[in-house]
């Protein structure tokens, strides 16, 4: 499934980001809503020159929400962006590198700790950011896994990393791009609504 996904849309070059704070920043912003929106929150505090995080932490939140506002629940996203700021300062003193150092087995629990912060979350900042061996399993992932009958319907969020990071090989590189495409297999054929299955290069491996 993943060369027949690679051979339809080549490379993904996942995940958008100059820098590992700015990935952790887009993961928390991402939350129900889409990239552009995202985007356009980044470009904001990037104007502002506040994209770093001794520099958000001191920033009231109020002023944090008005700059995010276009990634969409820009209040509660604040509020859940400094309670991740918070977290940086008390686990490594804003040392991302520091923290990329910690085992994953350690790492998750505490991120998943941080209020604001669920699995989906935790995963994208352990991957992407951290470039931590940590499957991102989203809805785009579990449509495609349970439409092809590779778990139940009603499979959680645990079970659908399990069922990935038991049968795929323990490679950063590998996860990043398999989870990349299949989003974007998801958003160009196998969506919500009318799914183009015909055309979709995982065709063949339906039943």
């Amino acid at each position: 499934m993943y060369e027949a996904m690679s051979a339809a849309l080549g490379p993904s070059h996942w995940w958008p980001g100059e820098s590992t704070f700015e990935v952790v920043v887009g993961a928390m912003l991402a939350q129900n809503t889409n990239w552009e929106n995202v985007a356009r929150a980044i470009l904001n505090l990037k104007q502002a020159k506040l994209l770093a995080p001794e520099l958000l932490y001191t920033l009231p939140e109020a002023d944090l929400a008005e700059l995010i506002r276009p990634a969409g629940y820009f209040r509660l996203k604040a509020k859940r962006l400094k309670n991740m700021l918070i977290f940086l300062k008390n686990e490594c003193r804003f040392d991302l590198d520091q923290l990329a150092g910690q085992e994953l087995e350690s790492l998750r629990p505490k991120l998943l700790e941080v209020k604001g912060v669920g699995p989906e979350t935790a995963d994208s900042v352990l991957l992407y950011a951290l470039h931590k061996p940590s499957f991102v399993v989203d809805a785009y992932t579990k449509r495609i896994a349970s439409r092809h009958g590779l778990v139940p319907e009603d499979a959680g969020y645990d079970e659908l990393r399990d069922f990935f990071m038991d049968l795929l090989p323990t490679d950063v590189r590998f996860y990043n791009e398999y989870h990349a495409l299949l989003v974007r297999t998801a958003k160009q054929w196998c969506r919500k609504q009318k799914p183009l299955c015909p055309a979709c290069p995982l065709n063949i491996y339906l039943d």
